[in-house]
């Protein structure tokens, strides 16, 4: 019987950086921390992220391959994915980002915390900002897409909008006042729907 594979070692790497991140903050991240954590020899980070912005790149690249890797990535090359109809593509946001939004909070609440840490060091570092902010565009895009497909006048607007209040409730639940709350799905799918027909139901 063959037992499950080694991640390969940019893998490892990238994934002991969110590991360190999350649990020890950017002050705890260093190129021999890593290797330890990632169990790798020494020297094995620094062979392939040389700085510091390199790793940090690398690990934001990281969390954003995680956190999207269970959903089918819709894009503006690919605006078929989205079913037809204003009501059924409602519907597949609602559901969509409810889902993402309870993931982030749940199993991948590690990943949201190195985010808003690699978020917060981004505004010192221009090329994170960089980095960051093009890896960003990605979830705009989608959602732009399904804003579309609902019927949204203005969807990049609409976009922008939508991201930035599921950031909201990111930062609340994880590290504002609202931390000690973790809405559930179905709160979160309420939650979604009623701030869409704010959205797209507007005049």
């Amino acid at each position: 019987m063959i037992g499950p594979m080694t991640p390969p070692r940019p893998t490892l790497i990238a994934d002991a950086a969110i590991t360190l991140i999350a649990e020890r903050g950017l002050r705890g991240l260093t190129h021999r921390a890593v290797d330890e954590e990632a169990g790798l020899p020494a020297g094995s980070t620094s062979n392939l992220a040389r700085t510091r912005a390199a790793l940090l790149e690398l690990a934001l690249t990281r969390i954003v391959e995680r956190e999207t890797e269970d959903y089918p990535v819709l894009t503006v090359e690919h605006p078929a994915a989205a079913p037809p109809g204003p009501a059924s593509a409602r519907d597949l946001l609602v559901r969509v980002g409810a889902d993402l939004l309870h993931q982030a909070l749940t199993s991948g609440r590690r990943l949201t915390l190195a985010r808003l840490e690699l978020a917060l060091e981004a505004t010192r570092r221009p090329e994170l900002r960089a980095v960051y902010d093009r890896l960003g565009g990605r979830f705009a895009d989608i959602a732009a897409v399904l804003l579309t497909q609902c019927g949204s006048a203005d969807p990049t607007a609409d976009a922008r909008r939508l991201i930035r209040w599921c950031d909201g409730v990111l930062f609340n639940a994880t590290a504002g006042s609202g931390h000690w709350h973790i809405p559930a799905p179905e709160e979160l799918r309420d939650e979604v729907a009623c701030y869409l027909a704010a959205l797209l139901d507007r005049e």
